[in-house]
């Protein structure tokens, strides 16, 4: 397998593999320790990343109490590859209960949790630098103008948002485009087959305003692996989903049997389910990469190589027919039935030809260049 293939993040200069690897794992401290790796466990999936070609590396202040992004920084020295990675970090979730300034999205909290993740991954600069999490109070004005301050400081290179509504990153990029600010050039979101939550708005949000989407939990928690079977209780199968992960989750009838049609399609493609799985949100439209973590080498490999086929538009559309969830109040007036039957009755009406806007390449077929 090969991540060789680079395409710019949003409406940016910077390239990224269409996969990114996943730190939350890197450590064993903090809400993480259960399935946590040590330094030395964590080197050689860090390495079999690099060697296939991988340049998209994702963490947090917040994962593993502060051990990802330490454990990071070693293995990114001790590799000599700093400029070569394109090194992703977050900020939001609290680094010292009791201090109301020591969380949230206030410009006080962000500049320290850009100078202690620059610490603890033994760098000046951060590629990336994501707004973790929506904290519903801090003006976005104030996380804008900081993240631009922090951009002219040369302490990040871009600004990204993650799991925020739709609205808001919307509002952060139009105010940015008004005053001439950074603008914000990723979204990370959940999305996966069991998980399409975001495609009424954030989606298409992120085509419009320029915010590539980088896709986390792609295979649902590890429900879509197939490791899981039903039970009476819920799910039976050892993981993370039945060992309180999916606490207070109604697996429902649907859900089995997106897994039957995943575990189908999988079959005729001679290839696992969470490969399917990753290759159907890697290939989605919005979606610039998709973060995988693994355990293992062998489990990094194996997911790794679900870009190495591509999936058949009929194989594709069962599984849309059996994830798909039929949208609901004013949703349902934005879709292609409801528009043909009211807006457009009688007239078949596109935004663009086939072929408009062809993808733009440097490489040629059979070419690895």
């Amino acid at each position: 397998m090969s991540l060789d293939h680079y395409y710019l993040l949003g409406r940016s200069g910077l390239r990224v593999s269409r996969l990114a690897l996943g730190t939350m794992n890197f450590g064993t401290g903090g809400f993480h320790a259960a399935y946590g790796k040590t330094e030395e466990e964590a080197r050689p999936i860090f390495r079999r990343y690099l060697e296939a070609g991988g340049n998209f590396i994702d963490t947090a202040d917040f994962y593993t109490a502060g051990e990802s992004e330490t454990i990071l920084g070693n293995l990114i020295a001790e590799a000599k590859v700093r400029d070569r990675v394109v090194l992703t970090t977050k900020f939001t979730n609290s680094v010292d209960p009791g201090d109301p300034n020591a969380g949230g999205n206030g410009r006080k909290h962000m500049i320290r949790a850009v100078e202690a993740s620059l610490r603890r991954l033994r760098t000046d600069y951060i590629d990336l630098f994501l707004l973790h999490t929506w904290d519903r109070i801090t003006p976005v004005e104030e996380v804008m103008r900081t993240f631009d301050d922090l951009t002219r400081a040369g302490k990040i290179r871009y600004a990204g948002l993650s799991d925020v509504p739709s609205w808001y990153a919307a509002r952060a990029q139009t105010l940015a485009e008004a005053h001439s600010l950074v603008p914000v050039v990723s979204l990370q979101l959940p999305y996966s087959l069991v998980d399409r939550t975001i495609e009424p708005e954030h989606i298409t949000m992120g085509q419009s305003l320029g915010l590539g989407i980088t896709a986390w939990s792609p295979l649902g928690g590890g429900f879509l692996t197939g490791k899981y079977r039903h039970a009476d209780q819920g799910l039976a199968g050892e993981g993370r989903l039945s060992g309180g992960g999916s606490a207070g989750h109604p697996w429902t009838d649907r859900e089995w049997q997106l897994l039957a049609t995943l575990e189908s399609v999988a079959d005729k493609l001679d290839r696992t389910m969470a490969q399917v799985a990753v290759n159907w949100v890697a290939t989605q439209p919005g979606v610039a990469s998709a973060i995988i973590g693994a355990s293992s080498t062998d489990q990094l490999g194996a997911n790794m190589a679900a870009l190495d086929f591509e999936l058949p538009a009929e194989l594709r559309a069962k599984l849309d027919e059996a994830s798909s969830v039929p949208p609901r109040s004013v949703y349902r007036m934005f879709t292609p039935d409801y528009q043909s039957w009211l807006v457009s009755p009688g007239v078949k009406v596109g935004d663009k030809p086939a072929g408009y806007a062809p993808a733009v390449r440097n490489w040629v077929s059979g070419s690895r260049g």
